[in-house]
Order: C-alpha cells, then sequence, then structure tokens
C-alpha cells in the first residue's frame, strides 16, 4: 500500500467517524424535549458531506488495494 491509499484509508475513515457523530448530534435535535432549543450546528449537511467523502475515499482506496 503506498502513501496515496494510507492518505485516502486515514481521511476516509475521519470523514466516516465525523459522518457517525453528525448522525448522532441530528438525531439528538430531532428527538429534543424542548422544541424551542434548536441549536446551531447544521448535522444534516455535516452527516451528508462526510459521509459522501467516506463513502468516495474508503471506496477508492478498496479499489486501489484489490487492484481492479
Amino acid at each position: 500500500m503506498d502513501n496515496s491509499t494510507r492518505i485516502m484509508v486515514i481521511f476516509g475513515s475521519l470523514a466516516a467517524a465525523l459522518a457517525f457523530v453528525a448522525w448522532l448530534g441530528d438525531r439528538r435535535r430531532h428527538n429534543r424535549k424542548h422544541i424551542d432549543r434548536v441549536g446551531f450546528m447544521p448535522w444534516t449537511p455535516i452527516f451528508f458531506w462526510s459521509l459522501l467523502a467516506a463513502v468516495l475515499l474508503l471506496g477508492l482506496s478498496a479499489r486501489k488495494v484489490l487492484g481492479t
């Protein structure tokens, strides 16, 4: 595994972890008790873009490792 593949795996894993945290934040926001206490983080776009980055980076690195 060369350096570019290793970098794609690292950043893809970080993006997947960020997507998981954003999913938890979005779920927590939707299940809040006080409807007027919204918060300031846009969890849905953060989840979407980080999941997209994770899928692309991990998919490309897997394709490179498998040699197809």
